[in-house]
């Protein structure tokens, strides 16, 4: 869990693009010669250095990742800072400072003809606490815990890297029930977007506990003008996602499934009496599917779902506390095809994981859905694992030497 505490404890990271440094070939950026990608794919490896200071990630490349070995010893492109993270759109692989309330970073890189992974430009930051990709754009949200009412959303040109909308909202207004709305992520449906949103007190020495803990909540917004269309509002589990946790995913059929951890708490203690489960939201429609719920709290065996990862033709790769009924400790991988609702813990899968790869940055899956791959980080190691989804089995590959994991991006060049 040492990955997920840094998480948990970065209240935010860098991310609104300010405008470019004056200082980018002093820096290493190179001038990029605009290419059609020809099909071939490499995939960038980022991993925490073990025993370094000021170090945030190396970024490694590989050509595959069903097998061998990679290391952070001599070998990759330097992450400085205490937290960085990941995103990539437009075939641009961003690297993001969390500046710890000081302005931050935002580095772009793009891989070359002979795929090389090249510096390309550089920004300064400013605070955001969730991020998504959509059309040509990026979207931002920088979202306060207490004090200032308004959380601000901006609309960033990914190919321009350039802000060419923000637009705040008041996360106090929307709860409307004396707490605040927090935005656990966005997801683009369709030409909307849809933010659910846990409800937290947002003082008191407790910002994060709630006196709401029953129920979910989803703000759908127009795009690009962001306007707020409704609130759709559901009372059989807990809110969807967690901070810094992607809780929705859009199916090919375009339904729309929402996770629930069901952690909410109050004075550090669950309070949640609604099981952990998934929702679902069918396609056109800005309503819960009333027929619709998968109690994967019940089918594991009394387990949380922590993290969710879609692979494809509706099944999804679940990071699971590994102790029932909590929502702290070790991890176990399980997989769900949410259409049958069928539940089965990963086969051949570490049952005791510290963390694994971001789960709102993992694009590693085959085209063809049967393959999939995750980062796994023990205390033997690191290594990613290759994930047959048809058959729910989990192979080692490539190993991760003197370091741990915390993303893995495909990219294509």
């Amino acid at each position: 869990m040492k990955k997920m505490n840094k998480i948990l404890a970065a209240l935010a990271f860098g991310a609104i693009f300010l405008g470019s440094c004056d200082k980018e070939d002093q820096m290493g950026t190179v001038d990029f010669v605009e290419y059609e990608p020809k099909g071939n794919i490499k995939y960038v490896i980022t991993a925490t250095p073990i025993g370094t200071t000021g170090i945030a990630d190396y970024l490694l490349t590989a050509d595959n990742l069903s097998g061998g070995m990679i290391s952070t010893r001599g070998n990759g492109i330097e992450q400085d800072g205490s937290y960085r993270y990941y995103m990539t759109h437009k075939g641009r692989f961003f690297s993001l400072l969390y500046g710890q309330g000081n302005p931050g970073d935002v580095t772009t890189y793009r891989m070359q003809p002979n795929g090389e992974l090249v510096k390309t430009k550089y920004f300064q930051t400013e605070t955001v606490q969730a991020f998504t990709k959509i059309n040509d754009e990026l979207l931002l949200i920088k979202i306060p815990r207490s004090g200032q009412p308004n959380a601000m959303f901006f609309r960033i040109d990914a190919l321009q890297s350039k802000m060419i909308d923000q637009k705040p909202v008041n996360i106090v207004d929307l709860a409307a029930n004396g707490e605040r709305a927090h935005f656990t992520w966005a997801t683009q449906v369709g030409n909307k977007v849809f933010a659910p949103y846990m409800s937290i007190k947002g003082c008191c020495g407790d910002a994060f506990g709630t006196a709401y803990p029953d129920s979910s909540w989803v703000a759908v917004f127009s795009y690009p003008a962001l306007e707020l269309e409704k609130v759709i509002r559901d009372n059989r589990t807990s809110f969807i996602g967690n901070y810094f946790n992607n809780g929705l995913a859009v199916v090919e059929n375009g339904d729309v499934y929402g996770f629930s951890p069901a952690s909410a708490k109050l004075n550090s203690q669950l309070t949640t009496t609604r099981p952990s489960a998934m929702v679902r939201i069918l396609k056109g429609t800005t309503e819960f599917d009333k027929s619709y719920f998968f109690n994967v709290e019940e089918k594991s065996g009394g387990h949380h779902i922590s993290t969710q990862t879609y692979l494809g033709n509706n099944k999804f790769l679940l990071t699971m506390y590994g102790t029932p009924k909590s929502t702290s400790g070790y991890l176990r991988l399980a997989l769900v095809d949410v259409v049958s609702q069928q539940f089965t813990w990963l086969k051949g899968a570490p049952e005791e994981i510290n963390s694994v790869s971001a789960a709102y940055n993992n694009n590693t899956g085959t085209e063809d859905g049967k393959i999939g791959y995750v980062g796994v980080n023990t205390t033997s190691g690191s290594q990613v694992y290759k994930i047959d989804i048809q058959s729910g089995v989990a192979s080692p590959g490539l190993k991760v030497d003197g370091g741990t994991i915390t993303a893995i991006t495909k990219m294509e060049y």
